[in-house]
């Protein structure tokens, strides 16, 4: 029977595996469909194919960037297995699937899934760019050392990063006591949310940051009139332009050598959250392309 009786797989902005192989890609998509730690809202393992479903509709040339950034070749690898045995373990999957990635000289742009999973990818970054920073775009310092009795919780992300590279955090509104002390004896200022705009981040948040730069973005850092499909929703929050002027900002002065959006949990806003996730997941692979 022939093959154009049949649909693709669902891959990224529509691009087929047979249009793109992953050895002529520049950018590889993973998905990771995983929430063991979330408490408010769970949902969060539907979101990397609710984006990818949404990313069906993008319109494939930019406009600010005036190019098709699908023309770099985006590849989208099947969804990561997850572990259910506990968060340590499917962080230490991600970090063995980032550093092969990282080897076969990938940008990798994971889609989750909970926060927690981001520490997988920065380890395996950091070894491959040994003076690596991170900008982590959060509603949420994401700074306790352990919750629910775990160190590997996504309320503990940022803190586990910390101890592999340097953090500079924008778009916080939402820590405890425990994380504010842990910023005020490191003396790390957070970039909150009403001081994470593009000019401001530029003049004193640029300078933090190392040449070679990680971004890990959770989508509640956005407000939740236009991002309310996220699990802990926060009053408040930067707007899509705000995001993206500090975006490129970053990717004017540095390296994007890789990124994560994490933290869609669809069922709670309307498919305009996962169509809005999907867009800045194209544009991040549009800035990072200029980067290298």
């Amino acid at each position: 029977m022939s093959d154009e009786f049949f649909l693709p797989p669902r891959a990224f902005a529509g691009i087929s595996p047979h249009a793109v192989t992953f050895e002529q890609a520049k950018v590889v998509v993973l998905p990771v469909p995983y929430d063991s730690t979330t408490e408010y809202k769970s949902g969060t393992r539907d979101g990397p194919q609710a984006i990818i479903d949404a990313s069906q509709y993008l319109e494939l040339y930019d406009t600010e960037l005036d190019r098709e950034i699908s023309e770099a070749g985006i590849y989208t690898l099947p969804e990561a297995q997850p572990v259910m045995s506990g968060p340590e373990p499917i962080v230490e999957r991600i970090y063995q699937i980032a550093g092969d990635l990282l080897d076969k000289g990938k940008l990798l742009a994971m889609l989750g899934g909970e926060h927690s999973l981001t520490l997988g990818t920065v380890k395996a970054y950091r070894e491959k760019y040994p003076e690596l920073s991170v900008l982590h775009l959060d509603a949420h310092a994401d700074l306790r050392d352990q919750y629910q009795g775990t160190k590997y919780s996504h309320a503990c992300v940022m803190r586990r990063v910390w101890e592999v590279c340097p953090v500079v955090h924008a778009g916080i509104r939402s820590l405890s006591r425990e994380e504010h002390e842990f910023l005020s004896k490191r003396k790390i200022e957070p970039f909150y949310a009403g001081a994470s705009t593009g000019p401001d981040f530029a003049a004193r948040g640029l300078p933090t940051l190392s040449p070679q730069v990680y971004i890990s973005i959770d989508l509640d850092v956005l407000d939740p009139a236009i991002m309310s499909a996220v699990g802990t929703p926060e009053p408040g929050g930067l707007s899509w332009q705000q995001v993206l002027e500090l975006l490129r900002a970053v990717a004017d002065s540095k390296q994007i050598v890789g990124f994560d959006i994490m933290e869609l949990c669809p069922q709670e806003g309307p498919n305009a959250c996962a169509f809005l996730a999907a867009k800045l997941a194209y544009k991040l692979m549009g800035y990072a392309i200029l980067t290298r």
